[in-house]
């Protein structure tokens, strides 16, 4: 009898221990711990340097790091492999490395890399998407194997803001010489990559040999789920445990699986209406104006379940340089002004197309503004595209409207006009071909100052303007989401939306 209970005891221990391996184990037990995301667009590419959007920079953050960082709880920007700085002058940055870090190829980081990371980024001849982020840098100069010089073209406040956007982390050389980092990348990060197939999944594994104590999870799948309802539904059954950036129709369903815990926080996303400025009519101020007069915005946010904030300023509120006062400078909604001008201008006897990438959000925003223009006299269809080709076509101006949106991975308002809307990244990051010599002053001036407060004058006034002039029409600003299996812990979201894998685990 006793040999018979000793045997069932064993049994039960070998089956419990099988149950056990699902990578739901503690941390620190002996299961692996293994993470899977869900997101509906497969990445653009795996280089921080040659890539501009944030499916991208979901797996990039992970595998990469900057010399400075945002403390979520704070907001104040930290020193990560820099270890400290010192300016001797408005226009002169000298930062000192940390010591003793490697890249994931073995190779060592230091003041070189840096030189060669922004150097390769600032390069005309790079083309980097986001290429303006660095662009008041002049120089940057090796003093010793871990102290790196910075010389700004002007006195420039964002620049430690700049230096934490993704964008701006550090590659190694030797991988970026030797191999495709946009396929296969290279960094100091808490994890290293494994494999990718394009279309289907992306696999990163613990970087062993990391710099600070080893990260929880052991490995780390971005599953590519095309229908957002099959995510959920792995999400579920348990077969992905972590989504974000939720869609608004699908929300109720979600908090409503038992599994699930569901994250909301008001953040610096914003989405916007953008028009052509290159084409006709688009580059008709009154066109503009009948389109935003058509919105009905108050009514798109309340379908989004609590997951927009309602404003005309295009800085949000969760931004440097925002004055609730920039909201008064847009269009309400007046469906009957905007009937009016339609038909005063004939805007309707032109058929015209809104181009958008095939995302739930994006969809959303696009059908409801279809059918508000539509009512208004408006003759246009919607277009959409997957992600990595949508980005490619608005770039190269061929569209008529679109839908886009911005992080503000720097939670700076300068860093929300300049890239997007001045007159120099045209043809890149300006992807609305917006050009006006006055806007461009007061962004330049907000830039090239590092007195706060005559920063957020300029950036105010700057708002103001662009907002009134209407090359785009805020739809909302965002709420950042994420679902997440109970097993999960340790995940926190940055206000722009951005997330990192370092501390979580599941238990």
């Amino acid at each position: 009898m006793k040999k018979w209970l000793v045997l069932v005891v064993a049994i039960v221990m070998m089956v419990t221990a099988a149950c056990s391996g699902s990578g739901q184990k503690k941390s620190g037990g002996s299961a692996a711990q293994e993470l899977t995301y869900a997101t509906t667009s497969d990445a653009v590419g795996l280089s921080p340097i040659m890539t501009n959007d944030s499916v991208s920079a979901n797996v990039i953050d992970q595998v990469y790091e900057t010399l400075f960082e945002r403390n979520i709880k704070t907001n104040e920007i930290e020193p990560l492999l820099a270890e400290s700085y010192e300016t001797p002058d408005d226009q002169t940055w000298v930062i000192k490395l940390k010591k003793d870090i490697k890249f994931q190829d073995g190779t060592d980081f230091n003041a070189e890399a840096v030189k060669y990371t922004f150097d390769k980024f600032r390069d005309p001849k790079t083309a980097a998407p986001r290429a303006s982020l660095l662009e008041p840098i002049e120089s940057v100069n090796v003093v010793d194997d871990n102290t790196v010089e910075i010389k700004t073209k002007y006195p420039y406040g964002p620049l430690l803001a700049a230096l934490s956007h993704s964008n701006a982390a550090i590659v190694s050389p030797e991988a970026d010489q030797s191999q495709d980092l946009m396929k296969e990348p290279v960094g100091t990060g808490p994890f290293k990559f494994v494999s990718w197939t394009p279309g289907d999944q992306i696999v990163l594994e613990k970087n062993k040999d990391y710099w600070r104590d080893p990260a929880k999870l052991d490995k780390v799948t971005y599953k590519v789920v095309p229908e957002v309802s099959t995510a959920i539904s792995m999400l579920q059954t348990g077969k992905v445990q972590f989504l974000d950036a939720l869609p608004t129709e699908q929300v109720k369903r979600i908090e409503a699986l038992k599994n699930v815990n569901v994250s909301k926080e008001e953040g610096t996303p914003v989405s916007y209406l953008g028009f052509n400025m290159s084409k006709e009519p688009m580059n008709n101020p009154e066109f503009r104006q009948a389109v935003a007069y058509s919105l009905d915005r108050a009514s798109y946010v309340k379908k989004m379940n609590g997951l927009g904030v309602e404003g005309n300023s295009l800085i949000g509120p969760k931004v440097f340089g925002y004055d609730a006062s920039a909201d008064d400078a847009g269009y309400a909604y007046d469906p009957e002004k905007a009937k009016e001008m339609v038909k005063k201008n004939d805007f309707g006897s032109k058929a015209l197309t809104i181009l958008t990438p095939n995302r739930d959000n994006y969809m959303l925003m696009a059908e409801i503004a279809q059918s508000q223009l539509q009512d208004a006299g408006f003759n246009v269809k919607i277009e959409s595209m997957e992600w990595g080709t949508f980005l490619d076509t608005v770039r190269d101006g061929k569209y008529d409207i679109t839908f886009l949106g911005w992080a503000n991975s720097t939670s700076d308002g300068s860093e929300l006009l300049y890239p997007n809307f001045h007159s120099d990244n045209i043809g890149s990051s300006n992807r609305v071909q917006y050009n006006n010599p006055d806007f461009d002053k007061l962004v330049d001036e907000s830039r090239e100052n590092i007195d706060e407060d005559v920063r957020a004058k300029k950036l105010d006034q700057a708002n103001k303007l662009i907002v009134k002039d209407a090359p785009i029409v805020v739809m909302n600003h965002g709420v950042n989401t994420s679902a997440t299996d109970k097993s999960v812990k340790g995940l926190k979201l940055d206000p722009t939306g951005s997330w990192k894998l370092y501390n979580v685990y599941r238990e």
